[in-house]
């Protein structure tokens, strides 16, 4: 049924980028997707309060509209992030926006936020409500907002009741001006309201832990400043990190000039030094989740060595398939 799965991967990568994606879901959404064997019990790790069958998470972006968490669960990931929603649907960037580098092993996205705004997102995810699984939400701010912490807030109020955690994404390159929410005066009156909200919904509907994902082009002082504000206002876990804008001398696709966040191979070294950096500002305060070209157990290994807890991948599956789930599992047990 894998080699079933490659073919179906190799057969999708003759589409445009997001037409393979889109078709990727709604085959997904027909119930056409793998399903993994169940996890063993050595496999389980407790994460900010959450009991994960497994540490290896789908990175928000794949299922931006929370349509397909259940069948991702089914292929064998111990959690998925839907996302990025924001309060309003928004269309994104024009198009195209999104650029395989095969020969790098990586993908260049410019998207933009486009997805079908909260209402959709929060009814499907109210739908799946009952069902068992570890599925967090990825909140985000329109591009044209007139006050963008409104939105965190908006997003934090409205899917808390339907999320297993929520994120705070403030860390893609692809809205102008989002990453200037990560100085930390910017910060600290984001976190301050957003959680600030997070309060108001834990009393009146209990605990759900609350991550912050931020960007890989980060430098020293600024992990530091990271680090004093996400401690100060008691944020659950850091998720390190999202896509870069930086462009590596190492590529060699013949889209490497595209615009927009690299993520994928190239990845990997930058947001594995900057994992290994936050350990070290935070001191073990917080849970860390490693995201950045993580393609086997030996990648995924070696985020847990860097201070990861758990990790998140997505573009690896571009070029792996859906099995490389189960295999970095097999890996990591047997390595």
């Amino acid at each position: 049924m894998i080699d079933l799965y490659k073919g179906a991967t190799l057969a999708l990568r003759i589409l445009p980028a997001e037409a393979a994606h889109q078709a990727t879901i709604k085959a997904l959404q027909s119930g056409w997707g793998p399903k993994a064997p169940k996890d063993q019990p050595e496999d389980a790790i407790v994460l900010a309060g959450l009991q994960l069958p497994n540490r290896i998470g789908l990175a928000a972006g794949f299922d931006k509209n929370a349509q397909v968490p259940d069948a991702m669960l089914a292929a064998g990931f111990g959690f998925v992030e839907c996302g990025t929603v924001t309060p309003r649907p928004q269309a994104g960037n024009p198009k195209p926006r999104l650029f395989r580098l095969p020969e790098d092993h990586a993908v260049i996205n410019r998207m933009g936020f486009n997805n079908d705004g909260l209402t959709p997102f929060v009814n499907r995810l109210r739908a799946r409500w009952a069902r068992p699984g570890i599925v967090g939400a990825n909140i985000g701010a329109n591009k044209d907002s007139e006050d963008r912490i409104k939105d965190y807030v908006e997003g934090m109020r409205r899917v808390w009741l339907h999320a297993a955690y929520v994120t705070i994404n403030i860390s893609s390159p692809n809205t102008p001006g989002l990453r200037a929410l990560q100085t930390k005066a910017a910060l600290e009156e984001l976190l301050g309201e957003v959680m600030a909200m997070a309060a108001i919904q834990t009393r009146a509907h209990g605990k759900r832990p609350v991550f912050l994902k931020i960007a890989p082009d980060l430098d020293e002082a600024e992990v530091r400043a990271i680090s004093e504000t996400v401690i100060a206002h008691k944020i659950d876990a850091l998720i390190v990190s999202n896509t870069t804008i930086e462009r590596p001398d190492i590529l060699g696709s013949s889209a490497r000039g595209e615009a927009g966040g690299l993520s994928g191979k190239p990845l990997f070294q930058k947001s594995t030094r900057l994992l290994a950096e936050f350990k070290g500002a935070l001191g073990g305060a917080m849970p860390l989740i490693g995201v950045g070209g993580v393609a086997s157990a030996q990648d995924a290994q070696a985020k847990f060595e860097a201070g990861a807890d758990a990790i998140q991948l997505y573009t690896a599956l571009i070029y792996e398939g859906p099995g490389l789930v189960q295999r970095i599992k097999d890996g990591l047990r047997t390595g």
